[in-house]
Order: structure tokens, then sequence, then C-alpha cells
């Protein structure tokens, strides 16, 4: 079949395809169609077609390898018929130049996307941690300490931002313990928490574990020298 135009995983961009197609009918079944070479090639093309819309025409040679592994084999086309094909495919200079194009547009909105959402789980970390939130709300807004009380208020019971890469329990674990250290303000508090964390982790096992906590509690003792 002569080369066509078909597209990518870019509407916009196109590969140009050859299809070296077969047919044979099938011995079940009588093939009812008056051109079976026609039906065949529209076949091989709707087999094609989403192969194509997945890949980029900066890497044709992926491309090429997964549309012949899908037409590489007999497929039933229709009652009576089966096809199998392999496909040459290349890219017009145009075209490749287009999909670099979109290629740094996209690289460019990810990154800004990712910018953003940093700096929004940052703003988050803050306004989520009370003594934070405090500080920055008087660094940017240094003549409204009467709104500190209604943002407390707003700001009840946010979460710290939630790590992607975290599954579900750790990253649970993770905003209960950032929140639970938050509230540890005085020496006596830091005390007992050291003390059942030591405790925890000798039943546990975890002795390297428990030799830093234990250490962390020798630092945090009453009349302690300061580090």
């Amino acid at each position: 079949m002569s080369g066509e135009r078909m597209p990518s995983h870019i509407a916009s961009v196109f590969f140009t395809v050859r299809i070296d197609g077969a047919w044979r009918p099938t011995p079940e079944q009588a093939l009812d169609h008056h051109d079976p070479g026609a039906l065949a090639g529209h076949q091989l093309r709707q087999h094609l077609a989403p192969v194509l819309r997945r890949h980029s025409v900066l890497d044709p040679a992926a491309a090429r390898d997964a549309a012949n592994t899908a037409l590489a084999r007999w497929l039933p086309a229709t009652a009576g018929l089966e096809i199998t094909g392999s496909v040459q495919l290349t890219v017009s200079a145009p075209g490749h130049a287009l999909a670099e194009e979109h290629a740094r547009r996209q690289q460019a909105a990810d990154l800004e996307h990712e910018d953003e959402m940093r700096r929004l789980a940052h703003l988050q970390r803050v306004l989520a941690d009370p003594d934070l939130r405090r500080v920055w709300w008087i660094a940017q807004y240094p003549d409204r300490h009467q709104d500190l009380t209604p943002l407390k208020e707003a700001l009840n019971g946010l979460p710290l931002p939630h790590e992607t890469t975290d599954d579900g329990i750790r990253s649970d674990i993770r905003r209960f313990t950032d929140r639970l250290l938050t509230t540890l303000h005085t020496p006596q508090q830091r005390e007992v928490f050291l003390q059942a964390l030591t405790q925890v982790l000798h039943t546990l096992g975890h002795h390297g574990l428990k030799s830093t906590a234990t250490h962390w509690q020798a630092d945090n003792a009453p009349g302690s020298p300061p580090a």
C-alpha cells in the first residue's frame, strides 16, 4: 500500500506509513466480499492507527517496532478473511520540527507545574504548622496581627502536604508524627515522648534506632549541656 499519513500521539503531527499487507481466506467460512484486498488494507489501517497514536514521531523506531508487533501475525478481519502485514514509517522534516516544538512547550509547562506544586506544598507546610504560620504571617503582613486568630480558625485541621512517593499508611504516619512534634513545646513533653519512643523501639527490636533515640533523650535531659 502506498505511503499515507497517519497521526501520531500529537493529532496534528503525522507518520508517513507504508503497509505491505497480505490476506488469506479462512477455511471455516466463505468470504463474502468482492474486493478482499481493499478490505484487508482497510482493516490493517484500523489495527495500526491506535498503535501509532500512542507513539511520537521523535522515536520512529519504537513506533515501527510496536506497529510490526501488532500486524505481523494473522489477524481476523471479517468473516472468512485473515490479514497480516509489515510497516515502514518515515517522518517529514516539518513534522519532526513540530514535534520537537511541542515537546519543548510540554516540558516547559511541566516544569512550571512542578514549580507551582512545590510552592503550594511549601505554603501548605508553613500554614499547617502553628509556629511557622505565625512567623510567615507577621513577615508577610506586619500590620495585620489582629488577623492571626481568624486565620488560625480558618486553617484549623489543615493537613501537611501529601507526599506523592509515600503509600497511604506511610504518609498518614508521617503527617501524624509531624503534627505531634509541633505540639512538643517544653523539655518535659519532649522527655516523655523520647522515653515512649525508646521503649517502642526496644520492643520492636530496632536497637540501632533505639540507640539514636537514647542519644536524643540524653541530649534533651534537664540540665544537659547545650549541643
